[in-house]
């Protein structure tokens, strides 16, 4: 499976820091666009190799799905039988993100389409932060008396309520109208939240808070899954997989030997270097297909205002291949 790991993504989750100014051919760190003096800005590249195949990362075993995805919807597209979810995708695929399972030798596409639209009333929980004790509010925590389907409701509430007060973001997807809407039967049945005499108020995390709950009408989608047989053999799977992710590919004989010495630091832990590159940096690039970081206004035409990720194919073996520019001064 991937092969990517999570030290790895954490050291290069950062984003561009500082002000970085470019000018075509050069990277600087004044607004005015001077030529860098060594001092600066960074590009910097680090590589992370892909275990196995690109079938071992992104084609699942029907037997073995994901978590979340819908398994009655599953059997039903692989049998060919009639199915429909409300709401929700029944596998998370997307056109740039679709699901593959591999089913009695055949691989298959994953998806659905939209084939109705219903008008559905779920109650929607909001917390508002107030000045109350917390000790007499009733504790909305996994270790308090609520049911597991309030404790849910009131963590996902918690983060709307936060966001409020500019204390931090929230999940897009699970909170809703700002707030919590309990869609299923059964977290409608199982809740004292939504009881005419549930509790008024809440703890969580130390902040009493007020309980509004109101019965909103929502809009939903239904779909009807779909399998889509694509391939009978693994070498066509694979081909169909390096298609769709992969970028670049790139041959070592290609690539001059001190192109490859920066190939084998970049995949050992990050290669930078403050611009003007060498000309084997340069190289790389190139192949790469990364030419704004040589050429461009890197921070406009690069988009270098976060970490750049894409899949690589070098010599035989899929990397993910992340670039982006610091200043120099933050390290």
């Amino acid at each position: 499976m991937d092969g990517l790991t999570p030290s790895r993504r954490r050291l290069l989750a950062g984003a561009l820091a500082g002000g970085i100014g470019a000018a075509a051919g050069c990277l600087g760190t004044g607004s005015d666009g001077d030529a860098d003096d060594g001092d600066g800005a960074e590009l910097r590249l680090s590589l992370s190799r892909v275990d196995g195949t690109l079938r071992d990362r992104y084609v699942r075993d029907p037997d073995d799905p994901p978590e979340g995805w819908d398994g009655s919807a599953l059997d039903a597209a692989l049998a060919g039988e009639s199915y429909t979810t409300q709401g929700r995708k029944p596998f998370f695929a997307a056109p740039d993100d679709p699901a593959y399972v591999l089913d009695e030798g055949t691989y298959r596409e994953l998806g659905s389409v939209v084939v109705d639209e219903v008008r559905e009333t779920y109650p929607v929980l909001r917390l508002f932060e107030t000045d109350g004790d917390v000790e007499s509010a009733v504790d909305g925590s996994k270790d308090g008396s609520l049911p597991e389907a309030d404790q849910r409701a009131v963590r996902i509430a918690y983060f709307a309520a936060r966001a409020r007060g500019d204390e931090g973001g929230y999940p897009v997807g699970l909170v809703q109208r700002g707030g919590y809407a309990y869609r299923t039967d059964p977290a409608r049945d199982d809740s004292a939240l939504l009881d005419d005499d549930g509790p008024d108020r809440v703890s969580y995390r130390d902040t009493a808070y007020r309980v509004e709950i109101e019965r909103e009408r929502f809009h939903e989608a239904v779909y009807r899954p779909a399998a889509t047989a694509v391939a009978e053999r693994p070498e066509r799977m694979e081909a169909i997989l390096r298609a769709r992710f992969v970028g670049p590919r790139i041959e070592r004989g290609d690539l001059s030997a001190e192109a490859r010495r920066i190939v084998e630091q970049a995949d050992m832990e990050e290669y930078a270097e403050t611009h003007p590159y060498s000309d084997a940096y340069v190289e790389l690039l190139r192949a790469m297909d990364a030419r704004p970081y040589i050429d461009g206004n890197v921070r406009k035409d690069a988009g270098a205002s976060e970490t750049e990720e894409e899949m690589i194919r070098y010599g035989e073996e899929y990397y993910e291949r992340y670039l982006r520019v610091v200043d120099g001064a933050d390290d």
